[in-house]
């Protein structure tokens, strides 16, 4: 469980995941060996998966972004892990979430342009297996994008 500490630490490391264990041992008011066995602790009971790097996907040239929310077919039994598995293998699928009822998947695309995304739509997307439903939404604007919890 965590400590008023480790929610200190992980405050500051979430904020600047770059600081080393000796900044966050700074302004946490730890040792540096303190901090560090903290941290990987934390690691080690995956509160923290890991530490990247965000892409600005349209400063590389890619201005299209689409979620595709997908409803199965699930008359098969292996519907789900079949379709996960292939729509894990599709490069300009960026991210894929599963949900309870009526929509089963959502996937979110990245493509350069629109001509590119009707490529990777009718190449990899409807070529992937059990797909009953597909409703595509074409994304305008990201006005809010963080995964910092409020601890």
């Amino acid at each position: 469980m965590l400590d008023d500490v480790d929610r200190r630490l992980l405050r500051y490391w979430q904020a600047e995941p770059s600081l080393s264990a000796g900044e966050l041992a700074d302004r946490c008011g730890l040792t540096v060996g303190k901090a560090a066995r903290r941290m990987a602790r934390m690691q080690e009971e995956n509160v923290v998966s890991g530490v990247g790097v965000v892409i600005d996907w349209a400063a590389l040239g890619y201005a299209v972004e689409v979620s595709l929310r997908i409803t199965l077919d699930k008359t098969q039994g292996n519907a789900f892990d079949a379709f996960l598995a292939a729509a894990r293998l599709v490069p300009e699928v960026i991210e894929v979430q599963t949900f309870l009822g009526r929509v089963d998947v959502r996937l979110s695309i990245i493509a350069r342009d629109m001509a590119d995304y009707q490529r990777v739509y009718r190449e990899h997307i409807l070529t992937l297996p059990h797909i009953a439903d597909i409703e595509a939404l074409m994304h305008v604007a990201r006005i809010k994008s963080a995964e910092v919890l409020p601890i």
